[in-house]
């Protein structure tokens, strides 16, 4: 069990917060017999946290009847979960992996930077992130000052109450930034607008990114301090690590720098005491909720085989990383999915070029395989790589089945650690490359990599590689490529970019995925991005 999702309550609360302050643009279908009226659910005590599960449920659940089912109509459940919507998005579209099974729907756009408005992957990420923004919304209806007063609620839980709106407003603003990130636009809707205005004014990346902003600022009194909420809550620390993210790629989205500003939010995280899992591994294993990874991890997606099964990333990634030449799952204590995902020749030329060789987190398996995927369809080709587990840190399978307990860490030090580095090389005050220098060795030896370096190595693009490798497969490729200047155009190519196995330059528009038409024909204020 994972902390505030162990609730049972949570498939019939997202039923319940989906029939009250959904929108229609999201296409949600309530197909459950078990819906409450929301009076009767608010109680209690109790329900206040357990409403606020509801909302957090919203990233691994997908919908009211288990892992098989979804919320929003017409997508299966792996294509509408919240996780593995923006890993997709994240990382097939770069250097770093692939999906074998391109006959699965969407899947191949993404691979091949040929997406379209039509893609069921973007859509469902879409919906999902909108869904969020709907349940976090009619929880925050729900606990207003009147509601509560009409209720009696104390003056003790009143306190607490506090706290979970907040940590409310925070899940809606980090959909937020996840839209502005990768539509540019969405429509916005909060709290105080009524229940069922789905056709909600559109805003842009600049309107976008203040509200994220100013919403995250105006929280932090409210949450708890880093460290000390329940795991898997956010904090005053997930909130810093949106603001960092927001401000190192200010000048993507909304065209000004503000690495000070980012700068000062790593520096946040970094003075609030976490530490680094002595064992890079930790952070992706079965336990990594207990084990030393804790220390490390800020934000999660949580995954349990039992209480929260979802087809999301983690049960992704550990049974995709199966080989169908290696038959391998047992290395990771799951059935295993043969085949599923191999990595770019380029990615596996980064890990190989010696900086990498005898590092922990060089873990590609090369064995009787070619090193380039000259035919997506063969399955043989392309390296595969091991860097997730459903065992626990200690090598115990602790169950083996397909719906895995690795959490997915969205947020996790080290990657505070480059952040601030990069935030220095490009104009920061208020910092130092000696400092930088020496997080970035932090993660070299943590890895048993003898490669350390000087100040004078430090660099960009020394920056952009340890990245990959410190963080392959966490979901920030994407927006760091792009950061760099390297994701559109032919600067930099990788196989399959452009759908040519050497890879082309792709057109500029690539930079941000179509708004879906489904959502554009329920709200005609959303504008469709240029070049869609």
């Amino acid at each position: 069990m994972k902390n505030i999702l162990k609730h049972k309550v949570i498939y019939i609360l997202g039923t319940v917060l989906v029939l009250t302050g959904c929108t229609n643009d999201l296409n949600i279908d309530i197909e459950d017999p078990n819906v409450l009226l929301v009076e009767n659910f608010y109680s209690t005590p109790e329900s206040y946290k357990q409403g606020l599960a509801g909302v957090y449920g919203n990233l691994t659940l997908t919908g009211a009847t288990g892992p098989g089912s979804s919320n929003i109509s017409g997508l299966d459940a792996g294509t509408s979960q919240y996780g593995r919507g923006f890993w997709n998005m994240q990382e097939l579209t770069t250097d770093e992996v692939k999906w074998s099974w391109e006959n699965d729907p969407g899947l191949k756009g993404l691979n091949n930077n040929t997406w379209t408005s039509d893609n069921v992957i973007i859509r469902g990420f879409f919906g999902r992130c909108m869904t969020q923004v709907a349940f976090a919304n009619e929880y925050l209806r729900q606990t207003t000052d009147a509601k509560l007063d009409s209720r009696g609620v104390s003056t003790e839980l009143r306190s607490e109450i506090k706290t979970y709106r907040a940590e409310a407003r925070f899940l809606r603003a980090l959909a937020y930034y996840h839209l502005m990130d990768l539509f540019g636009k969405a429509g916005f809707v909060t709290e105080n607008d009524p229940v069922g205005a789905y056709q909600s004014p559109q805003y842009d990346r600049k309107q976008l990114f203040a509200f994220v902003e100013s919403e995250l600022n105006a929280i932090l009194p409210d949450l708890k301090d880093a460290r000390q909420n329940e795991y898997a809550r956010a904090d005053k620390a997930a909130a810093w690590m949106v603001l960092a993210k927001i401000y190192l790629n200010a000048e993507v989205f909304i065209g000004e720098k503000k690495y000070d500003e980012c700068l000062t939010n790593c520096k946040n995280i970094i003075d609030a005491g976490y530490t680094l899992s002595p064992v890079y591994a930790n952070n992706f294993n079965a336990d990594n909720n207990s084990n030393s990874a804790k220390n490390e991890i800020i934000f999660p997606i949580v995954s349990d085989g039992v209480v929260t099964q979802n087809y999301g990333p983690t049960t992704v990634l550990i049974n995709a990383q199966v080989g169908s030449l290696e038959k391998n799952a047992a290395d990771f204590s799951v059935p295993g999915w043969a085949g599923g995902l191999r990595v770019t020749k380029q990615f596996s030329e980064t890990m190989l070029n010696g900086n990498y060789d005898n590092d922990d987190r060089n873990t590609i398996i090369s064995k009787d395989r070619t090193i380039e995927m000259l035919d997506m369809n063969n399955y043989g080709t392309g390296y595969i790589t091991a860097k997730w587990s459903n065992k626990t840190s200690t090598g115990l399978n602790e169950f083996v089945r397909e719906m895995v307990d690795t959490d997915f860490p969205m947020f996790r030090l080290a990657d505070v650690y480059l952040m601030y580095g990069e935030a220095v090389l490009r104009g920061a005050s208020g910092g130092s490359l000696t400092t930088a220098r020496d997080y970035f060795n932090l993660l070299r030896a943590r890895a048993n990599n003898t490669n350390m370096i000087v100040t004078a190595d430090l660099n960009l693009d020394l920056i952009l590689n340890e990245r990959m490798v410190e963080l392959y497969g966490e979901a920030h490729r994407r927006q760091d490529l792009i950061r760099f200047g390297k994701f559109t155009g032919g600067v930099y190519n990788w196989s399959w970019k452009g759908n040519v196995v050497s890879g082309i330059g792709i057109n500029d528009k690539y930079k941000l995925f179509p708004i879906p038409k489904a959502s554009i024909a329920a709200n005609p204020n959303l504008i469709q991005n240029t070049g869609y």
